[in-house]
């Protein structure tokens, strides 16, 4: 895993400015801490980070050529088929310097062009230079796991692995795309090309990119998953999970290419579980008669008893007889890494996870240089549980629509909202309280800011009528194939799913350190894609097909334990000690200033979570990161600094007041004050504590 970037000149006489690009390549340090190199021709320049994995020598430095220098690449990720690809090149007459898979793909393109990526396993973004042809081509690999972004100017095309990066060439300033709040509100991210960037696009998962003076730019898709199978394949039950672990392992056992180190984040749960499990077994195989140093495995937990899986991740250990490391996080810890976090993602966190990721790649790379992570199992084997309500609300919603009356329907969701809190909250997400169709069943449903909530919230509802902020997922899931099911498992794994790898990428590196992620293997991928949904929900019971295929690899209190999802408990944290951190950068003067949302529904919603009336801590956690990011891209503030105005007020202790709605009296209302009666303001601000 490494950091690449470039630019390329419209103007073909104009030359590339070697500073620009070293500034370019250098701002991704951290993903290359090995090596960096720096190639210009002309009006096109590649530049690399290198974190080397496979053959360290000085031969798989990059960028990399081709025998007569024609062919140039900058390459990030792994290419787990390259092995037996290169027989086949060397037989026609490809000479290689290194062993190195970027060599691979160099010489496959010299054969296939940019039909190369169809024949790629692994994980993958690359820039490729053909100084024949005067073309650039960008690929990336079929789900998304390598991020790639791109901006283009009037004048030129920047390219790099992460945003900050095309930044650094300084012809493309941070602006907020303001059009992308209501998505990431509702959904935590931003779907298909856009980011949180005006003028910055994110080259989609199995997409290439190519430029070329004559024709400009042109993006070709060369992969999607294939449509799922209507009916059982009429095996039993079992046998397809045996051929299931078959694959498993076979997708494992690719992933342990490596040079240097390797290891396994464990959580305790189901995927990491049996993914470190048959890890330790094929080590233990290969070992066969010499013997192998135990497997390390890697854990991140919070002292908080709701929120620790330490004890089931230490069980795990313990049984496959993995040597085992782990690191509590405190909240203090948490919030002072957030700042440099957002940094590392470019884009505000969306889920609070990011953060203790961050810890436990940063424990293991004093070990092991390589991560296999558990990502991508829930999309596949459909083990999220909003999967399984979003069906059986389809199921007993459809009656009952069918029946009922729109005004008495309409009494009945009063009455579900009018419950005690626990039970309304419940009541809420059934179809006793929904409308029919995905959208309200399964976007809305499980939202964090839903539509509703957001034109409350927002300054200006009207966004929400000029662009409709499920409209990429909603296009997502009608024009997939198969049941219900299915279709949202295509949604998830082409909009969620990104969200989430962009994550693992990002929050790895920013550790130097590689993860990979075995479930994502392409082949094995398309297998699980196309096999039946009753294959993996069987009544309330999800991932069936997966749990029998690893059935004998790991203990049975893990095979049947109730999934917790990696919880951080940011909620009690916002609501208790860290008050002042919703004071700072919730209902404080430079967030306010900002004009995004209403004061009124702000101060409401912080209220309401501090008192405990209600539960905001996933929405507050939105609205901190939100204003952390646009300080640190948006404003140019250091990401150290942005915690440093909490430190006096966590010590002596602030007020946040609300001035007089009207400004009549120019009056500072306490937020005491205001929670015993007086009326919410619409400016926003703190004085210090009496």
């Amino acid at each position: 895993m490494c950091g690449l970037s470039g630019i390329v000149h419209f103007d073909p006489r104009q030359q590339v400015d070697a500073g620009r690009l070293r500034r370019m390549r250098d701002v991704l340090r951290h993903r290359g801490p090995d090596g960096r190199g720096l190639f210009i021709d002309g009006p096109v320049g590649l530049a690399h980070r290198r974190l080397a994995i496979v053959d360290l020598s000085a031969a798989g430095e990059q960028p990399m050529t081709n025998e007569d220098g024609s062919i140039w690449i900058v390459f990030n990720g792994e290419i787990y088929n390259h092995a037996s690809i290169r027989p086949g090149l060397e037989a026609k007459g490809h000479h290689y310097r290194s062993r190195c898979d970027t060599e691979t793909v160099v010489h496959l393109y010299e054969e296939e062009g940019i039909r190369v990526v169809n024949q790629l396993h692994g994980m993958f973004a690359f820039a490729i230079w053909d100084r024949r042809k005067r073309e650039l081509v960008l690929g990336r690999d079929r789900l998304g796991i390598k991020p790639l972004y791109y901006a283009c100017t009037g004048h030129e095309l920047l390219f790099a692995s992460e945003i900050k990066s095309i930044f650094a060439a300084s012809s493309v300033r941070p602006k907020f795309n303001e059009e992308a709040l209501p998505e990431f509100l509702s959904s935590r991210f931003v779907s298909g090309e856009d980011t949180f960037f005006q003028g910055v696009r994110k080259l989609l998962p199995g997409h290439v990119l190519t430029w070329s003076a004559e024709q400009g730019l042109r993006t070709e898709r060369y992969w999607q998953l294939p449509a799922p199978s209507t009916r059982e394949s009429g095996e039993p039950f079992d046998a397809q999970a045996k051929d299931l672990r078959a694959r498993l392992e076979a997708s494992v056992q690719s992933h342990l290419m490596s040079d240097v180190p390797l290891g396994v984040f464990l959580s305790g749960g189901l995927d990491s579980s049996a993914l470190a499990a048959m890890t330790q077994n094929l080590r233990s195989a290969a070992a066969v008669g010499h013997g192998a140093d135990p497997l390390q495995t890697f854990s991140v937990g919070f002292a908080e008893e709701e929120a620790n899986e330490l004890p089931y991740a230490r069980t795990v250990a313990r049984a496959i007889g993995a040597d085992h490391r782990d690191v509590t996080v405190t909240p203090a810890e948490f919030f002072d890494a957030l700042p440099h976090l957002v940094w590392h993602e470019d884009e505000p966190i969306a889920f609070p996870s990011s953060v203790p990721l961050y810890f436990v790649a940063r424990l293991a790379r004093h070990h092991v240089k390589v991560v296999l992570t558990g990502e991508g199992a829930d999309e596949l084997f459909l083990g999220y549980n909003r999967y399984r309500v979003t069906m059986w609300n389809d199921r007993l919603g459809r009656p009952y629509w069918a029946a009922m009356p729109e005004r008495l329907r309409a009494q009945v969701r009063r009455m579900v909202h009018a419950l005690p809190s626990r039970l309304g909250r419940v009541g809420a997400r059934t179809f006793l309280a929904l409308d029919p169709g995905i959208r309200s069943l399964f976007l809305e449903n499980f939202a964090v800011h839903t539509e509703a909530f957001q034109r409350q919230l927002l300054a200006r509802p009207d966004m929400l009528d000029e662009r409709d902020l499920y409209a990429k997922q909603m296009r997502c899931y009608e024009g997939a194939e198969g049941g219900i099911l299915d279709r949202m498992s295509r949604t998830d794994l082409q909009t969620y799913l990104h969200e989430l790898l962009m994550k693992q990428d990002q929050m790895s590196m920013a550790a130097s350190i590689e993860s990979r992620v075995p479930f994502l293997d392409d082949e094995l991928v398309e297998h699980v894609a196309a096999l039946p949904s009753a294959l993996k929900v069987r009544l309330w019971r999800t991932k069936a097909i997966f749990r029998e295929a690893v059935r004998d690899t790991i203990p049975r209190e893990i095979l049947t334990r109730r999934k917790m999802g990696f919880p951080v408990p940011v909620g009690r944290w916002l609501r208790h000690d860290f008050w002042p951190i919703v004071q700072e950068f919730v209902l404080g003067p430079r967030a306010a200033d900002r004009g995004l949302f209403d004061p009124r529904a702000l101060v409401r919603m912080a209220d309401e979570h501090r008192s405990g009336r209600a539960s905001h801590g996933d929405r507050l956690w939105l609205l901190v990161n939100l204003e952390i990011w646009q300080r640190i891209f948006c404003e140019g503030e250091d990401a150290s600094a942005v915690m440093q105005a909490l430190g006096d007020r966590r010590q002596g202790g602030t007020k946040t007041f609300y001035a007089h709605p009207l400004g009549q009296d120019g009056r500072a209302v306490a937020f005491d004050d205001w929670r015993a009666g007086t009326q919410p303001a619409d400016r926003i601000g703190t004085v210090p504590a009496s």
